[in-house]
């Protein structure tokens, strides 16, 4: 695995940055984290990028009237840093990639797409949505991002049982285990290489092909 630089966007807490902290601090992930940007200047998100020294910025959503300009701002700023993957860890906001960006940009969705997916779906939302339907499994998504919500390509999935008794947070938990090692793996074999996209498929190459 070559060691990747990641640029991470957010919107909230922070817990998959610091899921990704993690694996790479204890030598799980060969990778480091170049700069951190948020669609909200109190996302807490961004106190955990300070903590690990890690450069941040924060480009408000809410003051950009149209999704051009919020994604023009954010990728004007990224483009300060040199990076080989584009991280979404809980980032609220529809972007509009670059060219240049398809196929280098990652996100994770609590839900096994494309049950429970697009517009509306994030979040706590979805597992109601879950629990209401009465479906039998459900878990997390890693995809590859395009121009729509929870469209582009599926690189890993992960399931989790449904219990009788769950509750959106009970069932939120569980699957958030899941994408704590979902999202590290997707980033793993993007470093090894090992990811071919192909049409609306990903296929994930022997190790050494």
């Amino acid at each position: 695995m070559r060691h990747l630089r990641i640029a991470v966007l957010l919107s909230g807490g922070g817990r998959t940055l610091e899921n990704i902290f993690d694996h790479i601090a204890d030598g799980r992930l060969d990778a480091e984290v170049v700069v951190v940007g948020a669609s909200r200047s109190d996302a807490y998100g961004l106190e955990r990028a300070k903590a690990h020294g890690v450069p941040s910025f924060v480009v408000e959503s809410r003051t950009r009237k149209e999704t051009n300009e919020f994604s023009r701002d954010i990728f004007a700023q990224l483009a300060n840093y040199e990076y080989d993957l584009l991280v979404l860890a809980g980032f609220m906001c529809l972007i509009q990639l670059p060219p240049e960006s398809l196929g280098r940009t990652m996100n994770i969705h609590p839900a096994l797409i494309p049950a429970f997916c697009g517009r509306g779906y994030y979040g706590h939302h979805v597992h109601e949505a879950v629990l209401r339907y009465g479906v039998k499994l459900t878990g997390c998504t890693v995809h590859f991002v395009d121009n729509v919500y929870d469209h582009g390509p599926i690189i890993v999935q992960k399931s989790v049982p449904v219990l009788d008794d769950d509750t959106p947070d009970t069932l939120a938990a569980r699957v958030f285990a899941m994408e704590c090692e979902a999202y590290p793996e997707a980033i793993r074999l993007f470093g090894e290489g090992r990811l071919c996209i192909e049409g609306r498929r990903v296929r994930v190459l022997d190790a050494g092909d």
